[in-house]
């Protein structure tokens, strides 16, 4: 899994960072997460290829989240994009996505495929052989979901030394690889254990944006390799994080801190400050494994 920092900001733009939106690379397959304004633009500046986009994923329908989205749907359309388009999102995203396309009279020549969102349970959107896709129910002032991506096991590796030592034949490592005991030379069956070793831990991301402290999802994103949460605030500023429904960057901590991930991402930074590694250094109060999105900055889960 690689993560590429697209926005890193909330609502009000800054010259060196963007509204909200990042790119989830897995296997080769690319998620967007987010399309706040400007966010073709940073798509293009940081060499993300447009037509390996097939899936995006929208939070709620507050702008700094949604409004760059119409504007890549229209660029999608100049390239000449034949490919389907899947967009995940609240209720109402279809309508207010296909009006804006109407009234510009901007016809796509591919398939939209709106899958739109009311549960305020954990749904799952997406699953092939390498991953699942699933919502993570958040707490904000509109309807609003977080995303946990998750890698499958991979297959076994297989021990070759061990394997010829016992004279398996070549046409059964597949087999061993998937998990399967398999006969050796003398046709006696070779425990899996024997001849393999387990594959490299799966990994997986939690995206949290936007949302006030919610221990409810601590469950859910329980051992999570990355954790992004939202830390619109600093701690001085706890009682406007609360009225606004976000959270501080302590907040942030806590969150990663009882769920026992492995490393915590902050952004969606208020427009209020400017020195950014203050948000670092209140969070490893609580959680020291802490690091900063900021726009263009890749992170390998």
């Amino acid at each position: 899994m690689k993560l590429t920092i697209v926005g890193c900001h909330s609502a009000s733009p800054r010259f060196d960072a963007n509204p909200t939106a990042q790119i989830l690379e897995v296997k080769g397959h690319l998620f967007l997460i987010d399309c706040g304004e400007g966010t073709q633009v940073q798509l293009r500046k940081f060499k993300i290829k447009f037509a390996r986009i097939k899936h995006i994923f929208i939070s709620h329908l507050h702008g700094d989240h949604f409004f760059g989205l119409v504007g890549l749907i229209s660029t999608f359309k100049l390239l000449g994009r034949d490919a389907p388009l899947h967009i995940y999102g609240p209720k109402g995203i279809k309508q207010a996505i296909l009006l804006q396309l109407k009234l510009g009279k901007t016809y796509t020549n591919f398939e939209l495929y709106f899958h739109e969102l009311e549960s305020n349970k954990p749904t799952l959107l997406f699953e092939d052989a390498i991953l699942s896709i699933t919502t993570i129910p958040l707490k904000h002032r509109v309807y609003t979901n977080g995303f946990l991506f998750q890698q499958k096991p991979g297959e076994r590796i297989l021990n070759i030394q061990k394997a010829t030592q016992l004279g398996i034949d070549s046409s059964y490592y597949q087999k061993a690889k998937q998990g399967f005991d398999v006969p050796d030379s003398q046709e006696n069956i070779v425990s899996n254990t024997a001849i393999t070793f387990d594959p490299a831990p799966a990994k997986s991301y939690a995206y949290c944006s936007d949302t006030a402290y919610c221990e409810q999802m601590i469950p859910q994103i329980s051992n999570t390799t990355l954790l992004y949460h939202e830390a619109t605030f600093l701690h001085q500023h706890a009682q406007l994080a609360l009225k606004t429904m976000h959270s501080t960057a302590h907040q942030a901590a806590l969150i990663a801190h009882k769920a026992k991930v492995g490393k915590l991402l902050l952004g969606h930074y208020s427009g209020r400050y400017s020195d950014y590694n203050e948000f670092k250094l209140q969070a490893q109060e609580v959680f020291t494994p802490t690091e900063l999105a900021m726009d263009g900055k890749i992170f390998e889960i």
